[in-house]
């Protein structure tokens, strides 16, 4: 089971810190927010996953390639309007006062539809974890949730440190944070086009 474990940690640690546009929106919430309103986002993953591991599990690598362009699609627009939104706090931004925006749960269930509308997680587990989850749970189960508890308690540790490290960048300066809110919309930006762009046949 320690093998499943430590291959877990592995995985998990590295969805976390790969660079994507579910990572690009925590972090634009992180310095829109501040980084107390927003680390209850990093338990996103619990939320949104559950349908795509299932998913993923059931059709594994054989994913109709129209279904992923159409993931490709659908994430793109949403990403899109995630940068809208980030494009408009910076340009509202106040230097002299503090941002207020919704509360935990609204976080938590935005930030779990990003994740669901990224086709990342959908590759992930249908190519890289799926089949070593499933391998893990047909020798015993318990080899199973030791990968998943593995992989989910290193990603949101992995996500919540991230947030972290923004939310103390953000107490530099307001015209800092005003500058890397600015950053995150244009990544967001470019994440979205990108995605239509896969989506579209490129």
């Amino acid at each position: 089971m320690w093998l499943y474990i430590v291959q877990g940690i592995g995985y998990g640690f590295a969805a976390a810190v790969q660079p994507g546009p579910f990572q690009t929106y925590i972090i634009s919430q992180t310095l829109t927010r501040g980084w107390k309103r927003t680390l209850p986002a990093a338990l996103a993953p619990l939320v949104s996953d559950g349908p795509i591991i299932a998913l993923c599990l059931l059709v594994l690598s054989q994913v109709p390639v129209w279904f992923q362009k159409f993931l490709y699609i659908a994430g793109g627009l949403f990403v899109l309007y995630l940068a809208y939104g980030a494009y408009k706090s910076w340009k509202n931004f106040d230097l002299n006062t503090p941002s207020v925006e919704s509360g935990t749960q609204q976080s938590v269930l935005k930030a779990a539809l990003m994740n669901m509308l990224n086709p990342g997680p959908y590759i992930f587990w249908s190519l890289v974890t799926g089949p070593i989850l499933l391998k893990g749970w047909r020798e015993t189960p318990v080899n199973g949730i030791g990968f998943l508890a593995g992989f989910y308690v290193m990603l949101v540790l992995g996500l919540g440190i991230l947030i972290v490290i923004f939310g103390v960048a953000r107490q530099i300066g307001p015209r800092v944070n005003r500058a890397l809110l600015g950053i995150s919309a244009v990544a967001l930006f470019c994440f979205g086009l990108y995605q239509l762009w896969l989506g579209m046949g490129g």
